[in-house]
């Protein structure tokens, strides 16, 4: 298993490298054109197709080279680039603070931070607000592999501090995200001072939860996507090819065998933060996931489904003996943070104003 987690990081991070397909590719061609001279009839056949398929995987990969390096010219950070143990993260922090608590949000998935742009440019005109991306996404580089939300919670923290950011900080984080942002709080609970997680995910639904086609093939579409990229058979050219296997690489921990092999380090098990004011959000019902339902073989199996997702939503509550669970409007779901943004950020405001007249 180690060894081949070792192959698989070295995999990943290879591809992460946009300029691999021309190497990749010049030795197809290459190995095309000597069974050419090998004059044999099943070599020269062989050795065309060869020599075919390597000229057009040549020529997408010049094509992504060149248009990520188009896009890279097109779209600087916006922020700040920072040095995180040999790797840079990218940082974005807008507004004054006023003495109070730095808001710091983390969208779901591997996503960049940009994915909350929205609620980071209203929050920024109340107080200090912060985007920070997750390695391999946005403007950061990968860093090393394997990706952990561990290692990233360090990372985020690290990152912070290159800025110049101080806290105590409210850290914000939406599904996977909120993930990250608990392991931060819970390795550093000196410098936060409230935590705000928008229907995170819960563990127990990664060990114990029914067999999630979607999930289970995640990882293997992240990493098709990298390698259609950096041969330019990808749609939306320009992508850089280290998003995907950064999220290959992470997406790991989402399985049965994948979180048994990090819990102890990736688990926010109860009472794990003491009475850090923490506020979760979360939808009443399964707005918007319904066909988790589409599982069940039948009513009564369906209806053991709804309530193992509606209990796990809340487990973080027993993270902290100062939790609170604040219900989403009617007809939102999961990702209400997108469906509801003045909600969310009044929400955290409240928070931040609470935790803020105690510090000062």
């Amino acid at each position: 298993m180690r060894g081949d987690g070792r192959l698989a990081s070295t995999l990943l991070a290879s591809l992460s490298r946009d300029w691999l397909g021309l190497p990749v590719a010049l030795l197809v061609a290459g190995a095309g054109g000597g069974l050419l001279g090998v004059g044999a009839v099943w070599a020269v056949v062989l050795g065309a197709v060869l020599a075919v398929v390597g000229l057009a995987l040549l020529l997408g990969s010049v094509r992504h080279v060149v248009l990520v390096a188009r896009v890279a010219a097109g779209n600087p950070p916006p922020g700040v680039l920072v040095d995180v143990g040999g790797h840079r993260m990218h940082v974005l922090a807008e507004g004054e603070s006023a003495g109070g608590p730095v808001v710091v949000w983390m969208p779901g998935g591997h996503a960049p931070g940009d994915e909350f742009r929205h609620l980071h440019t209203m929050m920024a005109a109340r107080t200090r607000s912060v985007l920070v991306d997750r390695p391999g996404s946005g403007w950061s580089d990968a860093g090393p592999f394997p990706r952990t939300t561990a290692r990233e919670a360090w990372e985020l923290l690290a990152a912070l501090e290159g800025a110049g950011e101080r806290g105590p900080f409210v850290f914000v984080g939406h599904s996977f995200g909120g993930l990250l942002v608990a392991n931060a709080a819970r390795r550093r609970p000196d410098l936060v001072a409230g935590l705000v997680l928008l229907d995170p995910t819960p563990p127990e639904v990664i060990a114990f939860g029914p067999p999630n086609p979607s999930l289970a093939g995640a990882r293997r579409e992240y990493l098709l996507t990298a390698v259609r990229h950096l041969f330019g058979a990808q749609r939306g050219g320009g992508r850089r090819t280290r998003p995907d296997c950064a999220a290959a690489s992470i997406f790991g921990e989402l399985s049965p065998s994948g979180l048994a092999r990090v819990g102890w380090e990736t688990v926010v098990y109860d009472g794990d933060l003491g009475d850090l004011p923490l506020l979760l959000i979360t939808p009443r019902d399964l707005t918007g996931g319904e066909e988790v339902l589409d599982l069940a073989a039948d009513p009564g199996e369906a209806e053991r489904i709804r309530r193992f997702y509606l209990r796990t939503r809340t487990r973080y509550l027993a993270a902290s003996t100062a939790a609170q669970v604040v219900f989403t409007p009617d007809g939102t779901g999961h990702n209400f943070p997108y469906e509801v943004p003045e909600f969310v950020v009044d929400s955290v405001w409240g928070l931040t104003q609470e935790v803020g007249e105690e510090i000062r």
